[in-house]
């Protein structure tokens, strides 16, 4: 069975991780994730504190296996992130993990309750600040990613620098992997596991729109851009899509959607917590099953991975046809070393 150190450190059986990915990483597809033996982040999203308690005991209810929550760090955002955070230690949620900011100031006391920290982050040096506060461990994430991308380093090139720079802390992968092979080849670059998303969104337990996951099911790797388009509520911040009609349209006019104007025009709604959201143009929220309107308008999150995506099934499923695929090619290749190893050598030529 595949196996790292980080399943030890975690209590998982597989070394796979789900991306918290905003909306679209619910309980469901969490709790199905760590069913399965990887581990399942639930994403906090824009969950005011009471729904967020709601939707770690939703989870609870349908895993008994360990999971973490992810909490959004940046500046500007109108949320509590003390009390998100309080929530988690007051719910005892296993590991707490964090992206896009500095989370040094929770760590001590996620600690002191005897839970584990994850940390995010785009670039070495990033990396370097998270080993220096004490997380757990780090997720490395390049370029390839889809979604919010806080480096401009690709991810081959981006892990084995942070796992030179902060070992021993435990390093995860991210950005592009969508199946066995990726996996296998960041495990050789030194990390310990592999964070996956729009493998998983395509999913029966993601609470992803339908039409979102058939536009995912369509495109190829040439169908991405990183932009700042979606950038209402959240200015500036790069992120990785998919090109719509409405994405190429707005492409070298990025700089309307960072004004977060009031009057932009209503493409959809949201339902959360027994509300209805409207989700003005520009907003950076995907659309999922409580999502209606204009979808080909919304934010399409993907990495760059998304043309080895083929088909929506359950996550279980694709845990464990990631674990077979990655399995299938370390042994290849040690099968091709051992070929190779065991073949009688040329004698040398004489002088």
């Amino acid at each position: 069975m595949l196996h790292t150190s980080l399943c030890d450190l975690l209590g998982i059986d597989v070394p796979i991780v789900v991306a918290p990915m905003g909306f679209i990483t619910g309980p469901e597809l969490a709790a199905a994730v760590s069913n399965a033996g990887g581990f399942g982040i639930l994403s906090a999203g824009g969950a005011p504190p009471p729904v967020l308690q709601q939707q770690i005991r939703r989870l609870r209810e349908l895993t008994s296996r360990p999971f973490g929550v992810n909490i959004l760090l940046f500046e500007g955002m109108d949320r509590p992130l003390d009390q998100l955070v309080d929530v988690c230690i007051a719910e005892r949620v296993p590991v707490v993990s964090f992206f896009w900011g500095d989370c040094t100031r929770y760590v001590p006391t996620i600690h002191a309750a005897g839970l584990k920290v994850i940390d995010q982050v785009g670039s070495v040096e990033a990396a370097e600040r998270s080993a220096r506060a004490g997380v757990d461990i780090v997720v490395a994430q390049g370029l390839e990613a889809g979604g919010h991308v806080e480096g401009d380093i690709t991810t081959l090139a981006l892990v084995p620098r942070i796992v030179d720079r902060i070992g021993p802390v435990p390093v995860v992968a991210a950005g592009g992997i969508a199946d066995g092979r990726g996996i296998a080849a960041v495990l050789a670059l030194g990390a310990e596991a592999a964070m996956i998303g729009t493998r998983f969104v395509c999913t029966r337990e993601s609470a992803a729109h339908p039409v979102y996951q058939e536009k995912l099911l369509q495109a190829s790797e040439k169908d991405t851009v990183r932009t700042i388009l979606f950038g209402h509520g959240w200015p500036d911040a790069p992120h990785r899509v998919l090109r719509t009609a409405f994405v190429d349209e707005w492409l070298g006019k990025e700089a309307r959607a960072q004004e977060s104007r009031t009057d932009e025009p209503v493409v959809g709604t949201l339902s959360m917590g027994g509300h209805e959201i409207p989700l003005l143009r520009f907003m950076g929220i995907p659309p999922n099953t409580a999502t209606s309107g204009d979808i080909e308008k919304m934010a399409l999150y993907s990495g760059q991975g998304v043309g080895l995506v083929r088909e929506v099934k359950p996550a279980a499923d694709v845990v464990r046809e990631l674990v077979r695929e990655t399995e299938d090619v370390l042994a290849k290749l040690l099968l091709a070393r051992s070929t190779a190893a065991s073949e009688p050598r040329p004698p040398a030529r004489a002088g």
